[in-house]
């Protein structure tokens, strides 16, 4: 899934190719991408961009008189930017988006359909999609500190949750762990200060870290390699592999759709996590789908 550093550079890379421009189309080649008709689609072609926000984990594109339009790429859904005229790829395009300068198209190479697009009018219809997680990129220690003892959660779950923290998932939860020396299975509420200093140091440099890597890989281009899975993370993906900083063999904790990969030599005391021994702990503290945690917060 798309999370924080991913969404910021496409952003980044979307302003100056469609910011002040004309929606001049729209092609739906799949019904269940639009997940809502009030204000219609048509209120939105024919109108010009004036803006482009991240919201959590979403894009969101700003229209005059307070519409919004609200993309959600969830785990598979990528952007890729053609030139004019480009037609849908089969079976994996779910929409094209047409300007005079070119065409934005969203794929979904998934047969499990979950990207989204959501039209809005109104600031507190655009809220109502927020989860409301803290942006850790403009907040201070006091304020994380807060939000992480808020709830007691295992560090995995608690960085994850959207209504806790803002744009983290799967994978720079697991670059995250390992750069504070954290098992992702402590829970929140028995960290000390010192080791929740740390953890938001490590959040904060992880992600500023991340952003400036994307941002100089894609250079004046578009992101056209969005993945969960990069060369030069420390765990997520790494599974058997030697951690780059002590050389331990990554460790993984595969539950339903999620997986957790840490060392055991920087984050857990040279311990092994076994799932087996952690199923109650995980199926108390941890959704069974990546959507299900994604979605929850609307069921608050």
């Amino acid at each position: 899934m798309p999370e924080l550093p991913d969404i910021t550079v496409y952003i980044e890379q979307l302003r100056p190719r469609i910011e002040g421009q004309e929606l001049q189309k729209v092609d739906l080649a799949s019904p269940f991408l639009l997940r809502s008709v009030e204000p219609p689609l048509s209120e939105f072609v024919g109108q010009p961009i004036r803006g482009l926000r991240r919201l959590g984990k979403r894009i969101v594109w700003c229209f005059d008189d307070e519409r919004f339009l609200i993309l959600h790429l969830m785990i598979s859904g990528r952007l890729h930017w053609k030139p004019r005229g480009t037609k849908l790829p089969p079976k994996i395009g779910l929409a094209a988006f047409r300007f005079s300068t070119g065409t934005l198209t969203l794929t979904e190479a998934s047969s499990k359909k979950r990207a989204s697009l959501h039209l809005v009018r109104g600031s507190a219809a655009l809220a109502r999609h927020d989860p409301g997680g803290l942006d850790v990129m403009t907040a201070g220690l006091a304020a994380f500190s807060n939000v992480l003892k808020r709830e007691n959660h295992t560090l995995k779950r608690a960085l994850t949750d959207p209504r806790l923290f803002d744009g983290i998932g799967n994978a720079y939860s697991d670059e995250i762990l390992h750069a504070a020396g954290l098992s992702p299975l402590a829970l929140s509420h028995r960290l000390d200060d010192a080791a929740i200093t740390r953890l938001f140091d490590a959040t904060r440099t992880t992600l500023r870290d991340w952003i400036e890597r994307l941002r100089r890989e894609v250079g004046d281009g578009f992101p056209e390699k969005v993945t969960a899975f990069r060369d030069g993370m420390a765990v997520h993906g790494r599974f058997g592999q030697p951690c780059p900083k002590c050389g331990a063999a990554i460790q993984r904790i595969v539950y339903a759709e999620n997986e957790t990969n840490y060392c055991p030599g920087c984050q857990t005391e040279g311990k092994v996590l076994a799932d087996r021994s952690l199923s109650r702990l995980l199926k108390d503290d941890w959704p069974r789908t990546l959507e299900e945690l994604e979605e929850q917060h609307g069921r608050r």
